[in-house]
């Protein structure tokens, strides 16, 4: 596992990972130059350069626009966008398919607490940032664990794949302060026979080394070509807390690419023709007065008059210069609002089906997925199978281990994503639910629909389909059997009147029927007759 058994350490792995980077790192940093200069600045350690503004807002706006959308169909808010299924060969292989609903009620419960976690933590402002640097540069690397999500840019993190694109090896490069590194390993290295007290000086170097082997993760962290000690970690590839992205991928190739790249000459030209547009209207802006220098205007005169002043010259002297080029100008708005025009169906920004409101229906989230499909050409599949699948685990993963939910075989339960075109989703279900209920009592009426319809399952299962917890919500059949024993006893009271107020039919102990024979005693008693004794009460 350590490099160091192969002769080498983790920080000249990197090294030499780094160089089949470096055309991706060039790319990004061109693609965010045109859209968001900060968020892949050239100089990435250091004293802050100054960063060069675009001359549009185009490239900005459109990065985050799309970065918005992907957000609210990756992690919605409030909404779950996944559901835990249960294999449903392995139930009837077992004989439970009465418990059905109640298997789905205790997965539903689980779905609620991780959806509870997703909701208190930073994922959602962590992978903004991180679709971001998706959509710019086509790579980026999150790191989550219980303290929250963490976002590795392009910039600090090499990755070798696979044929297929299944991660081989990722390496993280950090800078931080000595005194972030535990004391026995600063013991340690004061210990190598070529230290130097300049090594401790100023920020440190870590290199976290991960990679894979057989079905596992192991990985470890080094500074200064030593291990960092209990830095040591392992994990299954599913639950892995390492999850790089890529936003185009490219089979055979490490790195992702770009959105921005596809369409940077649109940007290129919109760039330039807005620098153009915006130094000419300044050059047009210009105002000179020419004064005839064989005249009898001086120049000091007209310059030092103030306004509404009174010199002597003649007005013949005077001239007004302006470049007056205003006109050539319309050729470079037309192009312009074409660019706009494509960029703007490109990033997703002329169109949409959210509402501008505070919540966000399940439908919406749905078909803002579906568009993001259709318009960016599978894109939105690949975030699904590399972020919310291992995002989804990773997170069960946590709550497992701190115990807060219960451990689900793997065989039988999987998660499903329900946002987009990876699943029907529980709308789906509940509206196919409420179709079949439907359609059964206007075709063969209410009475038939009650009969070979289960109502208890049927609003149990409604209830399932939206989430909703059913607990002290739905009444009981002994809650409802209660209920209805007690308004028939009201009935009976109102009609017999007084005299059914010694009846045993309110004694709670005694057999309802029992009591509705007095009852019907006393009844006849009232009215002058005797019952037969033979007569069956009714």
């Amino acid at each position: 596992m350590e490099y160091s058994a192969q002769g080498t350490t983790a920080a000249g792995r990197y090294e030499a990972l780094v160089s089949s980077r470096s055309v991706y790192d060039r790319e990004a940093k061109e693609s965010s130059k045109l859209t968001i200069p900060s968020l892949i600045p050239e100089q990435t350690s250091g004293t802050r350069a100054r960063i060069k503004t675009p001359f549009q807002a185009t490239g900005s706006r459109g990065v985050n626009s799309l970065s918005n959308k992907l957000l609210m169909t990756l992690l919605p808010p409030s909404t779950a966008f996944f559901k835990l299924e249960i294999d449903d060969l392995e139930i009837k292989k077992q004989g439970q398919e009465a418990l059905q609903s109640e298997i789905d009620k205790g997965l539903r419960t689980i779905e609620n607490a991780l959806m509870n976690q997703i909701e208190i933590s930073n994922d959602r402002v962590a992978m903004f940032e991180a679709l971001k640097h998706l959509v710019v540069s086509g790579n980026v690397l999150l790191y989550l664990t219980d303290k929250g999500l963490k976002v590795y840019p392009l910039s600090k993190f090499v990755v070798k794949r696979d044929e297929v694109g299944n991660v081989l090896e990722i390496l993280i490069k950090e800078t931080v302060h000595p005194q972030a590194l535990p004391l026995e390993f600063l013991e340690q290295i004061k210990k190598k026979e070529n230290y130097d007290a300049d090594m401790m000086k100023g920020d440190l170097d870590i290199y976290t080394s991960i990679k894979r082997m057989n079905d596992d993760f192991f990985w470890f962290q080094e500074c200064k070509g030593e291990k960092i000690p209990n830095t040591d970690g392992r994990s299954k590839i599913d639950v892995t807390p390492f999850i790089p992205l890529r936003f185009i991928r490219v089979d055979g190739e490490d790195y992702g690419r770009g959105y921005v790249e596809e369409y940077r000459g649109d940007l290129i030209s919109l760039e330039s023709l807005m620098q153009a547009i915006i130094e000419g209207a300044a050059a047009s802006a210009k105002t000179l007065f020419l004064v005839n220098p064989n005249g009898i205007t001086r120049a000091a005169t007209i310059a030092k008059a103030p306004n509404g002043a009174i010199r002597e010259g003649t007005a013949a002297d005077i001239s007004v210069m302006q470049v007056g080029k205003s006109a050539d100008f319309s050729v470079a708005f037309s192009a312009i609002q074409r660019i706009e025009a494509r960029l703007e169906f490109a990033f997703l920004m002329a169109r949409s089906v959210q509402r501008d409101a505070e919540r966000v229906t399940a439908a919406e989230i749905n078909l803002m997925a579906q568009e993001l499909e259709n318009s960016l050409g599978g894109i939105y599949s690949i975030l699904t199978q590399e972020f919310q699948l291992p995002y989804l685990r990773r997170r069960m993963h946590l709550l497992v281990r701190q115990g807060k939910v219960p451990k689900l075989p793997d065989e039988l339960v999987k998660p499903k994503i329900v946002t987009g075109l990876q699943g029907l989703g529980r709308g789906n279900d509940r509206n196919k639910l409420i179709e079949f209920i439907t359609t059964v009592a206007q075709a063969l009426g209410p009475d038939v629909m009650r009969q070979y319809v289960n109502v208890d399952e049927a609003v149990k299962r409604l209830a399932t389909s939206i989430g909703i917890d059913t607990a002290n919500l739905v009444k009981t059949q002994e809650e409802i059997q209660a209920e209805q024993q007690a308004a028939a006893q009201q009935q009976l009271i109102q009609s017999l009147g007084p005299a059914a107020l010694g009846s045993r039919l309110l004694d709670p102990k005694v057999n309802a029927e029992a009591g509705l024979a007095d009852a019907q005693a006393q009844q006849l008693q009232q009215q002058g007759g005797t019952p037969d004794a033979n007569q069956e009460v009714q």
